[in-house]
């Protein structure tokens, strides 16, 4: 039988993750006047950047908590800019929190392939490192949410991507060979390296044109690449 069942990730796959944050931190710099402070919005925006990668990298290797993220990204980053305030920080938490995942800008075709796949029989889930609460405001606000079986957040099953047992527990959910799994996803070494290790069929979604190809890893620039890159894949037994 064909290969039916496909994985996504979520940030910076379908929903795109950048332009709903910084829309969601624009907001936030001018309600909490930060320009009294920090001169241009796109420096407060850069140093953010920065910080909030350095930090989820720390904690997808266990070293922070879900807290300590959430609360230092945005205490470093005012610090760095010489605001030692943390009655501001905890409210540009609290907002971004709030504010971020009713952001609804999504990857140009992402529900259009996602119907022409439902249409054509496949099962689709999320698997996503992002925290529950707002993935799922995420999925609802955007209109994602209606196309998905099954929503897999790395901190339900303790482990994040690209560890065998987030990849292991998706297929049991789906009831899932791992000849049958594709995951689609835009991280080289969560989704695409976590895929593979699992098994499964993995196709990275690289629209800036960030990595070099990889012998024996599909690519796509767009998603609306997709149909025709699963279609080509091989017939897998039952």
């Amino acid at each position: 039988m064909k290969i039916r069942q496909l994985f996504f990730d979520l940030d910076r796959t379908l929903w795109d993750f950048e332009a709903n944050s910084k829309r969601a931190l624009q907001h936030l710099y001018e309600e909490l006047e930060l320009g009294a402070h920090i001169e241009h919005f796109n420096h407060f925006h850069h140093t953010y950047i920065r910080i909030n990668a350095e930090l989820w990298n720390a904690y997808g290797k266990g070293k922070i908590n879900k807290e300590e993220l959430r609360n230092s990204r945005f205490e470093k980053t005012l610090a760095y800019h010489g605001i030692n305030d943390k009655a501001v920080s905890g409210k540009m938490s609290d907002g971004y929190i709030t504010l971020s995942p009713t952001q609804t800008q999504l990857f140009p075709q992402a529900l259009e392939i996602l119907q022409f796949f439902r249409q054509e029989g496949y099962r689709m889930h999320i698997i996503t490192n992002g925290f529950k609460e707002v993935q799922h405001i995420k999925l609802s606000n955007s209109g994602l949410a209606e196309y998905f079986e099954h929503v897999l957040c790395s901190e339900e099953i303790g482990a994040t991507k690209p560890h065998r047992a987030i990849f292991e527990e998706a297929m049991r959910r789906a009831d899932c060979l791992p000849q049958h799994a594709i995951m689609i996803g835009d991280d080289f070494k969560a989704d695409i390296i976590g895929a593979l290790n699992a098994g499964w069929t993995a196709i990275h979604f690289d629209p800036e044109h960030k990595f070099k190809k990889e012998r024996n890893v599909k690519r796509i620039r767009s998603l609306s690449e997709l149909p025709d890159v699963v279609s080509m894949l091989p017939i897998v037994g039952a």
